[in-house]
């Protein structure tokens, strides 16, 4: 249930690739502006997440989540009155984004990391993987809503599926998780473990060590290149001849094989180190960079699946992976306010990626340079990762007393 929440909440996320070339097509606005109101999305998400993740110390995640999938609900209705920039920057950039980190990963990953703590990686894969069913979905939906009625009524459908979904599935849920007396004395016996130090430590303490800002710099860096690709994909197809449902379904092919990417790289992950295969999915990723340029000198339909492929496996099994490598590090009571700062670094590269590249495709016209930067900062996410598995290494060979 949580994962087809993830599935909504992030399809809305996903989605804005569609709405922004219907919005294109009625408003004739700067792609640049176009691609500002999805930074701004990402800044106000990631933004709130350290308070989410603050506040899922104190209240319940699946409460957070209820609560969140009423305000996406009411969010996304207001965003069928979008007439001028400002609008589109408030109630889409700021207001669904609200939502969504409501309704979204940080009380999802909170309450999953409470629940499954022995295969962490595979759980986490596994509810992250939601995020590629609304890829999968929930984009080509919203183009079939798009051509069907209009884009303001597609935001009007998609509102109440969310809210319908989301609410009462969380508070199911919460009824049926109501702790129990072993329950509640889960987390004591699993913070006693080899890593006792580092969790008990305090956002404050986190952020005084060097492997919190190699997260934090795999999440930044990651996401330039991936957001960079989600934002701009179905445009730059649709710019070289495609079809814009067969851009969007381009993008369900995507959000198919995140599944794959997350479920099995989870899998993965509990079995050999997690540095290592985010790594992997990190060169995945880059080579789909790749594939996107070349289509736009042959393009091709098989060749576009291809290039979905590639990256819905790359991009997956980073984004399934980096919460978990924090929880290894960083997961005692504070887990949630520290990988909600680290998701805010990601929020800032989710933000700058896509602007980045408007901007530079109104400059020039082209793709090209946005391409090669996300291409760059996927190589600089892999070695951040590297740097990350060494300095765990390094605390393991030396003993317990300085792992962090």
């Amino acid at each position: 249930m949580i994962a087809l929440s993830l599935a909504l909440s992030y399809g809305v996320w996903y989605s804005y690739s569609v709405f922004l070339v219907a919005l294109l097509e009625e408003f004739g606005w700067s792609r640049s502006m176009l691609a500002g109101a999805f930074s701004v999305f990402t800044l106000v998400h990631g933004a709130v997440n350290p308070l989410i993740g603050t506040l899922c110390a104190r209240v319940r995640p699946l409460g957070l989540m209820a609560g969140g999938g009423v305000a996406l609900g009411l969010a996304l209705w207001i965003d069928s009155f979008i007439a001028t920039p400002w609008q589109l920057y408030l109630s889409f950039g700021a207001l669904t984004a609200l939502a969504v980190a409501a309704c979204g990963w940080i009380p999802a990953v909170v309450q999953v990391q409470r629940d499954f703590r022995d295969r962490l990686g595979l759980a986490m894969g596994i509810a992250s993987s939601g995020v590629g069913v609304g890829m999968l979905l929930v984009v080509p939906l919203c183009q079939l809503l798009i051509d069907a009625y209009g884009w303001r009524r597609a935001f009007h459908l998609l509102g109440l599926i969310c809210a319908a979904w989301i609410v009462p599935s969380s508070l199911y849920l919460m009824r049926r998780d109501a702790p129990s007396p072993a329950r509640a004395a889960a987390p004591a016996a699993a913070i006693a473990a080899p890593q006792l130090e580092t969790r008990a430590m305090t956002l404050a303490q986190s952020m005084r060590g060097a492997p919190f800002w190699l997260m934090v710099a795999a999440f930044f860096f990651g996401n330039v290149c991936s957001q960079t690709l989600h934002v701009h994909q179905v445009v730059y197809l649709v710019d070289h001849g495609f079809a814009a449902i067969v851009a969007a379904s381009v993008v369900g092919v995507v959000g198919l094989s995140s599944i794959i990417g997350k479920t099995g790289g989870g899998w993965l992950s509990d079995r050999i180190e997690r540095e290592i295969v985010y790594i992997a999915g990190i060169a995945i990723m880059v080579s789909s960079v790749g594939t996107l340029a070349v289509l736009g000198a042959g393009p091709s339909r098989w060749g576009a699946y291809g290039y979905a492929v590639l990256l819905g496996l790359g991009y997956s099994v980073t984004a399934a992976l980096i919460p978990a490598m924090v929880s290894d590090r960083f997961s005692g009571p504070h887990f949630g306010a520290i990988v909600g700062v680290g998701l805010f670094g990601s929020a800032l590269g989710s933000a700058l990626g896509p602007w980045l590249a408007g901007y530079l495709f109104d400059l020039t016209g082209s793709y090209a340079l946005p391409f090669l930067i996300a291409a760059a900062c996927g190589i600089v996410a892999a070695v951040a990762g590297w740097l990350a598995r060494v300095l765990r290494v390094r605390a393991a060979a030396s003993g317990p007393q300085s792992r962090s």
